[in-house]
């Protein structure tokens, strides 16, 4: 018999179509995943089982009448905990928040899914207001790797990569605003997509600003780009969104035949890479560059820009704390209240010299991009290391910026960046490889990685010990 849990969204919507079964089928396959999954890894923060089943009953009567609501109509879901979704609370992973306060209203992203008929099995969970790299929270505790527990499903939308991973849903929306949605991905073998930065609307507002994106996070790009068609719909309470775009779905089949490939193994030495992630990652490059597009080996223009993304980040946290009051703020992770306290002693001036060299980084991903339609790197210089940690053991990295010098840099330029699983190291652990593009152009990154997956480099490996 078909595992429902294993199949993507555009598979699961094929058998709706078919009627070889229904979402109520696929939503209590998801539901069954998560009861034998969640004692090990704690991906949810919540889940709403009676919820679920009854927006899959509606969805399988609207199938039954060949009526189906939108592009996701019966699909499971799940949603990262800093996104508001109505009829429960969003606490962000903070003891902090107070869960009596009115919950009545959702996030754009889902808002959207709730009009196209996706099924909500719950809110996964991240590290206090997504401040970090990896999934750990004084409310939820430690979300675990699905490839090993022992290990860190990255972060921050740690529990959305977890719940794709291990079955929970095809779909998840994450947040990215440092690599919250490619860290993760990467580090629990999935795929993940940071948009341009406006392409899908935000509500509310970031406290880290525009570092902040939302994003799908799916078993292949093909879903993703699914998921993008439906997400990036127009919603007024965001007035930084950018004018719709085409279907990305429709952009998918192009192929990367005569595409301008830059491969930076590690941005110009700056970064030490492990040697089989290394090879992991030429090894998929090679594979690209086998199906037409011209790769050459070319670093980007820059130097590790990490002290000005500290300032707008730390700024950011300390913007997040600042409605707290002191009994509050003895509640937060410690780790949190260090860098928020950092982050407020920032002046007007400092924050600005920061925006400076953003734009700056930005100019130079412009330029390069005049020349390069893709930049190619490994999205992480390691895999998953010890849950519970926010940097690797014996690595000598203060913060969790220390092990990620290949994401930051793109929330910086609000360029689209994907990740995309290339292979396993020597424990069994995912591997990924990191898809840039120019401001605008996520149909590249999406049309590359699809290319990967058609051809077998990019693949979504099941999980040990899955039934």
């Amino acid at each position: 018999m078909t595992d429902l849990s294993a199949l993507t969204a555009r598979q699961l919507l094929a058998g709706y179509e078919k009627g070889e079964f229904t979402p109520v089928d696929a939503t209590r396959a998801a539901l069954a995943r998560i009861e034998a999954a969640e004692p090990l890894v704690g991906a949810f923060v919540r889940v709403d089982a009676r919820q679920a089943l009854a927006q899959a009953e509606a969805s399988a009567a609207r199938w039954r009448g060949k009526e189906p609501r939108g592009l996701v109509d019966g699909v499971p879901v799940s949603v990262k905990d800093l996104l508001l979704m109505r009829g429960g609370p969003t606490l962000r992973g903070s003891k902090a928040v107070r869960p009596a306060a009115k919950w009545d209203e959702d996030a754009p992203s889902v808002a959207r899914l709730r009009e196209h008929g996706a099924v909500f099995l719950g809110k996964t969970t991240t590290p206090e207001f997504g401040w970090k790299g990896v999934t750990d929270s004084p409310l939820s505790g430690v979300t675990g790797n699905p490839y090993d527990p022992a290990r860190t499903a990255g972060g921050s939308s740690g529990g959305s990569a977890a719940a794709v991973a291990y079955g929970a849903g095809p779909l998840s929306l994450g947040t990215d605003g440092g690599g919250s949605v490619r860290i993760p991905a990467s580090f629990c073998g999935i795929f993940g997509l940071k948009p341009t930065y406006g392409r899908v609307p935000l509500y509310p507002s970031s406290p880290f600003g525009t570092l902040a994106h939302a994003g799908p996070m799916t078993r292949d790009a093909a879903d993703a780009a699914l998921l993008m068609d439906v997400i990036s719909g127009p919603d007024w309470r965001d007035w930084s969104q950018l004018a719709p775009g085409g279907s990305l779905t429709a952009a998918l089949d192009g192929g990367v035949k005569g595409l301008r490939v830059a491969y930076s193994a590690s941005l110009g030495g700056q970064v030490a890479v492990r040697p089989d992630v290394a090879a992991a990652v030429r090894a998929a490059v090679g594979r690209l560059a086998g199906l037409g597009a011209y790769v050459q080996e070319a670093d980007p223009d820059f130097a590790d820009p990490v002290e000005a993304f500290h300032t707008l980040w730390f700024s950011g946290a300390a913007r997040v704390v600042q409605p707290l009051g002191p009994e509050q703020r003895a509640l937060l992770d410690p780790g949190l209240r260090e860098i928020s306290a950092r982050g407020a002693r920032y002046s007007a001036l400092d924050y600005l010299a920061a925006v400076d060299a953003r734009m700056d980084l930005g100019r130079r991903m412009g330029r390069f991009h005049t020349t390069y339609d893709l930049l190619l790197t490994p999205t992480l210089p390691v895999t998953a290391f010890e849950a519970g940690a926010e940097v690797p053991r014996g690595s000598g990295h203060r913060r969790w910026t220390g092990w990620t010098p290949f994401t930051y840099p793109f929330n910086l330029t609000q360029q689209p960046a994907a990740t995309v699983p290339c292979g396993l190291d020597a424990d069994g652990l995912p591997i990924g490889l990191q898809l840039v593009a120019a401001r605008h152009r996520d149909d590249l990154v999406l049309r590359a990685a699809h290319a990967l997956y058609e051809a077998g480099a990019a693949v979504f490996s099941p999980v040990p010990g899955r039934a």
